[in-house]
């Protein structure tokens, strides 16, 4: 049976050389002015501004300006560095399994979402790394199985189409069973050492499950103690209560604890905006500082400036690896959507955040933060296509009917060019590729075999054009847990699916 759901240091890379513009020469005059006019030359060459393409004003630059270089700078959208001209992301077609750098459409600019729209047109893809822009190299890969979770699966690239300084480009969708991690990350805190961190993520596309992280973790995928975990959170969770209003709500996961304060803190009062930056800034000793503010306007509000929580945490013993969209341990129910985030070296100033939260509201982001994870599939009687195992996604998940529950990413699917039925990173599949009466359905990675092809009829049922049967409910059945089978087409409300 499926669980109940919950409710919905590092130098920036090296610049290109400037040159400065050369100011007009004017010899008009005689030789007589000649001391006059090398006057004004020289003059105008020692006024005459840096060109703004490098004026170091990316998050990066910023930080580094202030003393806190980044050590980790994850983005889809943009570069955080004026200079950086490398690839944000890999993708991974579905329908051959190749993979392809997305890159920059400039140095400094934006994401070249044509060149994933391109790749992946007639098929479908997702997210296998998300590269670091620092000179750390700390690349985000898909986050394998921890103590509380089982392997994760890459998010699907063009769930979550967003602008950013009006170019189409694509954030980091993430719903239960995603996440990506980094172990032992090179230069990031370790052992009570001081760091900061922010991302920009969604305040309407979160939950309550544990725990759309990004920031510190632990060594091995699992809970080794408290303090053992320093990364900036955001969702629905209350972990100290009382907490002011539903969130959702900026904190701290030190381990076990996301902590709004040192203990309950009503003052924070929580950002709900359709973009959130998201900061967390820790001593490592004694103190840590929480803030939050919208992405598209405003500043940033201080929601705790203050000690550590007590029990462990002081000093902090943070590990070193870097983790997006779960827990230390994989604790993977969370939901989010992910933008952009930087990790620093050493305690970040106030002028700092405030200069980065300029430059992001600077940026331009517009569009729909929670993304788009799929249609769902009703089936007979009302209930919806789902996979058993509570949005984990495994191969070999038992394909079946469950009541209609709209925050369920597993009830949510995308109908590929190839006719192929996806979520969780993996396709609706006939098991062992078979053909015959009573074949049952599963999910399996997406390989392109003809066991993986739906085809939509104008009855309403699903064809399988590989075994030339259906897409059915064994004897109609609409009860919770319904095994899906393939059968003889005959036009039965057994077999009656529509992609809504």
């Amino acid at each position: 049976m499926r669980r109940p759901r919950a409710a919905a240091a590092a130098s920036p890379p090296a610049r290109a050389a400037q040159r400065r513009p050369s100011p007009p020469r004017r010899w008009r005059r005689a030789l007589l002015a000649l001391g006059a006019g090398l006057a004004l030359v020289l003059g105008a060459l020692a006024a005459s501004p840096v060109p703004s393409q490098a004026a170091g004003s990316r998050p990066c630059d910023i930080y580094a300006a202030a003393g806190t270089p980044c050590v980790a700078a994850h983005s889809t959208v943009r570069a955080l560095y004026s200079a950086y001209n490398g690839s944000l992301y890999q993708v991974s077609r579905a329908s051959d399994g190749t993979t392809r750098d997305i890159g920059l459409l400039s140095a400094g600019g934006y994401a070249n979402a044509a060149a994933q729209n391109t790749f992946c047109a007639g098929t479908s893809c997702v997210i296998t790394k998300i590269y670091d822009q620092s000179s750390r190299h700390n690349d985000l890969g898909v986050e394998g199985a921890g103590t509380a979770g089982a392997a994760d699966h890459g998010a699907s690239a063009s769930a979550l189409p967003v602008t950013v300084a009006g170019h189409p480009v694509y954030g980091v969708l993430v719903t239960p069973g995603t996440g990506y991690r980094r172990t032992d990350a090179a230069g990031v805190a370790v052992g009570g050492r001081p760091e900061s961190m922010y991302m920009v993520a969604s305040g309407t596309h979160v939950n309550g499950g544990c725990c759309f992280d990004y920031g510190n973790a632990e060594h091995t995928v699992s809970d080794t103690g408290n303090g053992h975990m320093d990364a900036v959170y955001i969702g629905t969770r209350c972990h100290l209560p009382p907490c002011t209003g539903t969130g959702p709500w900026v904190a701290a996961d030190l381990e076990n604890g996301l902590f709004q304060g040192s203990g309950s803190n009503p003052a924070n009062k929580g950002n709900n905006s359709p973009f959130v930056t998201a900061l967390l800034k820790n001593n490592g000793q004694t103190s840590f500082a929480l803030k939050g503010g919208n992405s598209q306007s405003g500043g940033l509000s201080t929601w705790w400036n203050g000690a550590l929580p007590s029990g462990g945490y002081t000093p902090m013993k943070q590990e070193g690896s870097i983790v997006l969209g779960t827990g230390g341990d994989n604790s993977n129910a969370s939901a989010g959507s992910f933008f952009e985030g930087v990790m620093t070296s050493g305690f970040a100033t106030d002028a700092a955040d405030n200069a980065v939260q300029a430059d992001i509201v600077a940026a331009g982001y517009s569009g729909d933060s929670g993304g788009s994870p799929g249609a769902t599939i009703t089936g007979p009687g009302g209930t919806c296509v789902d996979v058993d195992g509570d949005d984990t996604g495994v191969n070999h998940a038992a394909v079946q009917l469950w009541d209609c529950q709209a925050a369920a990413a597993d009830q949510h699917w995308t109908h590929n060019g190839d006719s192929s039925l996806q979520t969780l990173g993996r396709c609706a599949d006939i098991a062992g590729n078979g053909t015959a009466n009573g074949t049952k359905v599963q999910l399996w990675d997406c390989d392109g075999v003809g066991g993986q092809v739906w085809k939509q009829q104008a009855d309403g049922s699903l064809l399988n054009p590989q075994s030339g049967r259906c897409l059915d409910s064994p004897s109609g059945a609409t009860a919770n847990g319904t095994r899906l089978q393939i059968w003889d087409c005959n036009g039965g409300a057994a077999q009656k699916f529509h992609l809504d």
